[in-house]
């Protein structure tokens, strides 16, 4: 599995490779103190095989990523990032969204198209929790989508019923 590691004080993201396949290095050569020896995990999260990875860029990737992400609901959060995620409930899922949306947009904002990269994948990841949180699918998404297909942006957004908010008392 290949994760993206940030380092905040740098700005710079580098890849890194983990699981059974990944090169073994020791605490010290990645400058950290070695930590006790975690128990195993009560149930194994399944992950992609090995071949996805060799497959080309395409749409198809964000199927498999929704079917990954609603594999890991209701499992051990502390085994699975988006079991952690989904066990935190709607809220948290929601502000984790928005909080990556803002970094896209800021790298956006800046030009830096390498690292817009990053923030968009993660800008889609985070959406797709929050659809399996909610029970949306990918299918329900792109039909929306195909039936927007050819309609005028202003024209469709001229269509839709306007929405009164209400206002909370204080």
């Amino acid at each position: 599995m290949i994760k993206k590691v940030s380092t905040k004080a740098s700005g710079k993201v580098a890849l890194k490779t983990t699981g059974k396949n990944a090169p073994k290095s020791s605490a010290k050569q990645q400058g950290k103190k070695a930590a006790p020896a975690k128990k195993a995990a009560a149930a194994p999260v399944t992950q992609a095989p090995q071949d996805t990875l060799n497959t080309p860029a395409d749409m198809t990737v964000l199927d498999r990523l929704f079917d990954v992400v609603q594999s890991r609901k209701g499992t051990d959060p502390s085994v699975s990032h988006s079991a952690r995620l989904l066990s935190r409930g709607t809220y948290k899922i929601a502000q984790k969204f928005g909080e990556e949306a803002v970094e896209c947009l800021i790298e956006a904002v800046a030009g830096r198209k390498d690292l817009l990269i990053g923030e968009s994948a993660d800008v889609l990841y985070h959406l797709i929790v929050l659809w399996v949180d909610a029970g949306v699918t990918p299918q329900d998404v792109w039909a929306e989508l195909k039936r927007r297909e050819g309609t005028s942006g202003i024209e469709e957004k001229a269509s839709r019923p306007k929405q009164v908010l209400a206002k909370k008392d204080k």
